[in-house]
């Protein structure tokens, strides 16, 4: 299992905000910041904001769900020993701010917790059964720890 404690691997970021309500808190600065700090491998990354309309379109046109999610990772090179990790990550507003509110989180620091999630996916970390999501999570755990932040699954 890899850890938190790495180096920093090179990141070109494309941050897209179709929906702006989170641009003043959610900054390139801190969006960088935050996904240097789950990244195991080089990685080319579009990370989306976006609202609950085309969150549902997404998913329901790329996963046969037709609901928006909180995160959606659409990761080019799943493999682990790929050289460069690529993948568009999105992050719906609507269901982090609801979900933010329903666990007693920061908007913030839930968005942190997604951004890692779907890091972690792009680089191929899954949670399909029990023992990939304990790796999973407890990376997580690692990861925001670094970062200062809570555990999110306490």
């Amino acid at each position: 299992m890899a850890t938190a404690t790495q180096q920093k691997h090179k990141l070109n970021l494309s941050v897209q905000y179709a929906d702006e309500r989170l641009k003043d808190l959610l900054t390139r600065p801190l969006l960088r910041k935050t996904i240097q700090a789950a990244l195991f491998f080089p990685a080319e990354l579009t990370l989306r904001i976006v609202d609950a309309e085309e969150g549902r379109t997404l998913n329901r046109d790329y996963r046969g769900k037709d609901y928006a999610t909180n995160v959606l990772t659409f990761a080019y090179t799943e493999d682990m020993d790929a050289e460069v990790t690529q993948a568009d990550i999105i992050l719906c507003t609507d269901v982090l701010e609801k979900e933010a509110q329903e666990q007693k989180k920061t908007v913030l620091e839930h968005a942190q917790h997604l951004v890692v999630h779907g890091v972690l996916h792009a680089q191929g970390y899954d949670h399909e059964d029990d023992e990939e999501a304990e790796e999973m999570e407890a990376l997580e755990i690692e990861i925001l720890e670094g970062l200062g932040l809570k555990n999110p699954y306490a």
